[in-house]
């Protein structure tokens, strides 16, 4: 039997009865803004702004209760986007409160905006009415409750491609300081993450600082932050480059300070 997506719509519609208030929520950071409708896409009530807390949630919350006492309706559906992360705190304790919280898809909704005034125009306001309708008119689809263990992968996924990203940043950034300040110490350590490489960056980064050492003063300050040091030979070799290097001579400190 083959699916129609037109099957689908006509459930959501059929699921928003005569006695449902219809919600749209417009998330922000700080304050959010929410709009009601009826079954039929009457406005309802005056809009509300409320805070990003316990109090401007319980806000929301009476002033639901209200809107449905005035106009005699049991039940309410609440339409949000799914706005990056603002909306996880509303949409959580509103479930938890036995609310059904619906997403709605903002590409839809920024295609929706000219259905009530016949303009593109923006604000919260009007965003929070246009998602309403779209809650009305079938265009949602509803939030998933995962388990907490799912939700720990989930963080855990996202910081680690934080961590990702940002330590190929800091490997590219090194290689590029290296390119302009010191480019001969390739020759001497070919990977430049490796151990040794790190601590020559560490210890004496420039070259004009090399020159004026001894291959014992490169292994001893090797000793300080390594067991196992590349030795007296990479030494005098890393001292010879750096006595004829032609990395940059200018901005020694701001390249120090960079690298550091």
């Amino acid at each position: 039997m083959k699916f129609k997506a037109q099957n689908k719509q006509n459930q959501l519609i059929e699921k928003i009865t005569t006695q449902h208030l219809v919600v749209g929520i417009d998330i922000a950071q700080q304050a959010h803004v929410a709009r009601a409708v009826n079954f039929r896409g009457i406005v309802v009530g005056n809009p509300i702004s409320f805070s990003n807390d316990e109090e401007g949630f319980q806000n929301l919350l009476r002033w639901i209760h209200s809107l449905q006492a005035a106009h005699s309706l049991s039940s309410a559906i609440i339409g949000m986007e799914p706005t990056g992360h603002y909306w996880l705190n509303v949409s959580k304790w509103l479930s938890e409160r036995q609310y059904e919280v619906v997403l709605v898809n903002p590409h839809l909704v920024k295609k929706n905006k000219e259905n009530r005034d016949n303009t593109p125009s923006k604000s919260d306001k009007k965003d929070a009415l246009v998602i309403a309708d779209m809650v009305k008119n079938g265009y949602y689809s509803f939030t998933r409750n995962t388990p907490e263990a799912f939700e720990e992968l989930r963080v855990f996924f996202s910081n680690r491609d934080s961590v990702v990203t940002r330590l190929v940043s800091a490997k590219n950034q090194i290689h590029r300081w290296v390119d302009v300040v010191f480019p001969e110490l390739r020759q001497v350590f070919k990977n430049l993450m490796c151990k040794g490489s790190l601590a020559t960056l560490r210890l004496f980064s420039t070259p004009e600082e090399l020159r004026k050492l001894e291959p014992q003063d490169v292994v001893c300050g090797w000793k300080s932050l390594m067991k196992r040091q590349p030795g007296e030979i990479k030494a005098r070799a890393l001292i010879a480059l750096a006595s004829h290097s032609v990395g940059s001579k200018q901005a020694t400190y701001a390249y120090k300070l960079h690298l550091k």
